[in-house]
């Protein structure tokens, strides 16, 4: 079988296993976030932290909460981390530096899991386990949180209120990403992931040396960091290591992890809001851009530039021989499409044009599917941007799901869409103006360049992969990127629950011939058109310098 034939039936499977679970887990979720029932576990919890799940929030009070408790967090683990040193199963490891701390600890609350170290030389079990793990859980479910509370300011009418943020990501953690996760870690388990709290052994001997490695609980954060779209990895390798990912069909099931809940919350976006033919439009625009930047990731790397790649099929620099060209491609693309930011390969080393792929992916927003909850309010963002464009069109007053898009719920999603190209942009000239963040290159021109504007592209973007040419582990960038991660996730949140209260206060618009008629294919395409535009006019001198330069130049 030939490498490319390899690739499109692993892309055809994935398609097939994430359809036959999209309608099961959508409807669920929808269940999960209308129930009005408190299980006892979730019941201990409230009682634990003083919370009263069944208080309305309007948007104010549920963003002090979102706030709070994600502060909290940060705190929580800069101290974990600081104290390592003193702690048990620290495996020997001393306290991480101040500034490293504190960028992972906005890296893992941000949902970011950028990671500037190396796991398996500087992080114990307990901040592995009692830190990073649980971060990746409870920052998933404030990501989730906050979509459903967008996704009910369009449902709701005539009130402000959009239910409770503590209940809201208890229910995200205990009814949908535990049980998902205990069956993940099972199956990576199975596939021969490791799972201990073994400490640091020798495993064979290397050039007249010795080669140490430590285990740990590596299948459960697997599969969370995959499934939450975290994309910490418990080593520096990541999910290239074979302790995380051993084999093809360990890729592929984590490949599916990472786009199973942000496809699937289109399917609760509809249930919850009333028409899943509106689910299915936002879909449709999601798996239409997924499928197309697969498709162009796999041709760049399949293409063949000389005899190296002849003899090897495509562009294998990189990339691990047990996944090869098509895996590496299609889970390159669902990371940087979503904000996981886990990798089976190395980003650097793809082709120019591959890269400048994988930078695009994240700029558009990370809305395709992009992470969880994330990607869907941000896809909820565009489609407002998209009926306003339409109603511009016409002359209409421009209206979505029956509420009438103004002035100020404008001004809210032009927010949104600003604030994440001037902490890219804004961040990346400063660095390249400067000459101590310029010496942290390992390469010069316009890789160099790729490599600045990758690191602050990921960090604001919340997604976490990196050009692994770049020295981040210094004062400069910890601070920045930890800054741009913590500004890229907050910040936006603020204007996503400003919108949600504006829509929720409105009265219902009546349906009229003149309506633009947002679940049919033609408004699909005017949001895929639309998406691809802002980030083109947005981003397309940066990625001409940069990944663009390279690639024709090759």
């Amino acid at each position: 079988m030939s490498p490319v034939l390899a690739g499109v039936l692993q892309l055809l499977a994935l398609i097939a296993a994430l359809a036959l679970a999209y309608r099961p887990l959508g409807d669920y979720m929808a269940r999960v976030y209308s129930s009005e029932k408190h299980y006892k576990p979730e019941k201990w919890i409230y009682k634990a932290i003083g919370a009263n799940p069944t208080a309305e929030m309007r948007w104010p009070a549920y963003l002090r909460a979102v706030l709070a408790f994600s502060a909290v967090s940060v705190l929580f683990l800069y101290a974990l981390q600081r104290a390592q040193g003193i702690l048990p199963g620290s495996l020997g490891f001393v306290a991480i530096d101040p500034d490293q701390a504190f960028n992972t600890a906005a890296s893992f609350v941000a949902n970011t899991n950028w990671q500037s170290y190396y796991g398996e030389q500087a992080m114990g079990h307990v901040v592995q386990t009692g830190g990073l793990a649980v971060q990746n859980f409870v920052s998933a479910a404030v990501g989730m949180a906050v979509a459903v509370a967008l996704v009910r300011g369009f449902a709701r009418s005539r009130t402000g209120e959009l239910g409770n943020f503590w209940a809201d990501m208890v229910r995200g953690v205990v009814r949908i990403l535990l049980p998902v996760s205990v069956i993940g870690a099972i199956v990576l388990v199975a596939c021969g992931a490791i799972q201990n709290f073994s400490g640091i052994h020798e495993v064979g001997q290397f050039m007249g040396g010795s080669q140490q490695w430590n285990g740990g609980a590596v299948a459960s954060q697997e599969v969370i960091k995959e499934l939450g779209t975290n994309g910490g990895g418990y080593f520096n390798a990541n999910s290239a290591h074979p302790f995380e990912n051993p084999n093809p069909f360990s890729n592929l099931f984590e490949i599916f992890l990472i786009l199973l809940i942000p496809f699937a919350l289109t399917r609760t976006f509809g249930r919850m809001v009333g028409s899943v033919k509106q689910g299915y439009a936002i879909l449709a625009a999601m798996a239409t851009i997924w499928i197309g930047f697969t498709a162009l990731m796999m041709w760049t790397e399949f293409a063949h530039h000389g005899p190296a790649f002849d003899v090897s099929g495509g562009a294998m620099e990189g990339k691990e021989t047990r996944f090869g060209i098509g895996a590496s491609a299609i889970f390159s693309v669902a990371t940087t499409l979503t904000s996981t930011g886990a990798v089976n390969s190395f980003h650097s080393s793809y082709t120019g044009l591959g890269g400048g792929i994988q930078l695009l992916g994240m700029q558009l927003g990370e809305i395709a599917p992009g992470g969880v909850g994330s990607g869907l309010y941000g896809m909820l963002i565009m489609a407002i941007i998209a009926v306003f464009i339409a109603g511009l069109m016409v002359g209409r007053t421009p209206e979505y799901l029956g509420k009438k898009i103004g002035t100020r719920e404008i001004k809210f999603a032009a927010c949104y869409i600003l604030i994440t190209p001037a902490l890219v942009l804004g961040f990346t000239a400063a660095a390249m103006a400067l000459d101590t963040p310029a010496n942290s290159m390992t390469n010069s021109g316009a890789h160099g360049f790729s490599e600045i504007l990758y690191a602050y592209t990921s960090g604001a973007n919340n997604n976490g992969s990196a050009f692994a040419g770049l020295n981040a582990d210094t004062q400069w960038f910890n601070s920045t990127i930890g800054i741009a991660m913590l500004l890229g996730r907050f910040l936006p949140m603020v204007f996503v629950l400003a919108l949600a209260g504006s829509l929720a206060e409105q009265k219902p618009v009546p349906e009229t011939a003149g309506t633009l008629r947002t679940d049919k294919p033609l408004y699909t395409g005017l949001l895929v058109g639309t998406i691809l535009i802002v980030t083109g006019l947005t981003y397309f001198p940066a990625l001409a310098l940069g990944p663009l330069a390279e690639g024709l130049a090759s």
